[in-house]
């Protein structure tokens, strides 16, 4: 399959609420992210919640959204909030940034 990146990636926000802190959710988005090709970062916010910003095809981003949606084993996702984003140029990784 040919990486046509340049122009099918896409660029999404989500912030996810529930127990999503203290709970491994950061490294386990960082861990579904590489598995599934996206790039972006991921950070707890001082509300309570975790925001992800993800950019991928929208198959990729679909795949994240579902298993941000299923969270780690000792989490409990109540809602998944979905916006779009601006792509960032540069950002060819996934990672875990500082608290807020």
């Amino acid at each position: 399959m040919l990486d046509d990146s340049t122009s099918s990636v896409s660029a999404r926000r989500f912030v996810v609420r529930g127990r999503v802190q203290g709970v491994g959710f950061r490294w386990f988005v960082e861990r579904e992210a590489h598995l599934l090709g996206v790039h972006g970062w991921v950070r707890n916010r001082s509300d309570g919640t975790v925001e992800v910003l993800a950019m991928g095809t929208r198959e990729q981003l679909a795949g994240l959204r579902s298993r941000l949606q299923a969270g780690p084993r000792a989490s409990r996702v109540d809602q998944v909030e979905e916006s779009e984003a601006r792509p960032q140029p540069g950002l060819k990784t996934f990672r875990i940034e500082g608290a807020w």
